[in-house]
């Protein structure tokens, strides 16, 4: 596999993530319009993978974001304190008193259930991480002399300004410079994507950083939407695309941008909200690695599902383990966190292990 993955020796961190914190606001079987309680989580593509990587896997990792500084930001923080995730990056910015020049970022989210999607609707505008803008961070300490071996945002935030696409391109570039992997999950959401551009802006964004990325995540859509690879099967009998179009995809992309080392997907059928057939495929130096494929996975919340595939890929890869471990353990970990409720992964690496070896589901005592 041509990725360089440098030790842990002399490196304060295995991964730091850059990306906004939300706070998710969960009405659980109840419906966003017409609940009248919540459960609040703490969320963000990007972060989820740090905490993850944490909270399951054991590794050092931190966040680079911002929030305003108020109550709502402190009860984020005190969520991050229970990730675990180190703050050292986490920029305060003053609050007005009312929201006029920053803010907070909050996410209310349905799970779905059956025939019911889940959905859901953002309150993210002029947050306190959609305003970083270059020069915000100081990246030579944080590369250089904190050091880490892997570095991972995505395209939701560099989606939720001008400004936060110039800050992932500029921590790109200082990351690879200090010899850090980058990764980066495509991620793509419309509803960040409408009011700018559509496709059409995201793909010029996505393309100008897929320049400085060495792992590619996605699934279907962000290929598609977020890059402009079609992953088409060329068999109109084919109702959903299949490993060997995702292999001509990924191969039309190393071509394109011949830095990448590794290209993952997740393969979802969605027959409901909460059944789902599940796998994962990673393709790296001319070849392909699935998982197994979990047929009628049972969902409870599958926000966050991508998210800890992404962790479980990154763990085996920064584990030393080849990529079908570590396609497998992504597949395992995504799986096993879709059966928890919120954003965030609860597994142990102990239940994933398990999982990737397909033991069964009676009851530990």
């Amino acid at each position: 596999m041509n990725l360089v993955i440098k030790p842990k020796e002399g490196r304060r961190f295995d991964l730091v993530a850059l990306g906004e914190v939300m706070l998710r606001f969960d009405p659980g079987e109840d419906r966003i319009s017409t609940t009248r309680a919540f459960r609040v989580w703490e969320g963000g593509g990007e972060y989820n993978v740090a905490r993850a990587l944490k909270r399951c896997f054991g590794l050092d990792t931190a966040i680079v974001t911002a929030l305003a500084d108020n109550a709502i930001g402190s009860l984020i923080e005190d969520l991050l304190y229970q990730g675990g995730v180190d703050r050292s990056y986490l920029r305060w910015v003053p609050y007005d008193g009312v929201g006029r020049t920053v803010r907070n970022g909050l996410n209310f989210t349905e799970r779905g259930f059956g025939l019911r999607g889940g959905v859901g609707c953002s309150d993210r505008g002029n947050t306190a991480t959609s305003q970083l803008k270059p020069g915000d961070i100081d990246w030579g300490r944080l590369f250089g002399h904190d050091g880490t071996r892997w570095f991972h945002t995505g395209g939701i935030f560099a989606g939720l300004s001008s400004s936060t696409a110039e800050v992932a391109e500029e921590a790109m570039v200082a990351a690879r410079r200090h010899g850090a992997v980058v990764s980066y999950d495509l991620n793509y959401r419309e509803s960040i994507w409408k009011g700018v551009g559509g496709e059409n802006r995201a793909q010029d964004v996505n393309r100008a950083l897929a320049k400085h990325v060495d792992v590619i995540i996605g699934n279907e859509e962000d290929f598609t939407a977020a890059l402009g690879f079609e992953v088409a099967s060329g068999d109109p009998s084919f109702s959903k695309p299949d490993v060997a179009c995702y292999e001509r995809m990924a191969t039309a992309l190393v071509t394109a941008y011949p830095n990448v080392a590794v290209v993952a997907t997740t393969l979802r059928r969605a027959k409901t909200a909460s059944r789902n057939d599940w796998g994962a495929v990673c393709f790296t130096d001319g070849r392909t690695y699935t998982a197994t494929t979990r047929c009628d996975l049972e969902i409870l919340d599958r926000i966050g599902g991508g998210d800890s595939f992404a962790s479980g890929l990154i763990y085996g890869l920064l584990a030393g383990h080849p990529p079908d471990w570590a396609v497998e353990c992504g597949a395992a970990h995504g799986a096993l966190a879709m059966t928890t409720p919120g954003d965030v992964s609860m597994a142990k690496l102990a239940e994933v292990e398990r999982a990737m070896k397909g033991l069964g589901t009676r009851v530990q005592r």
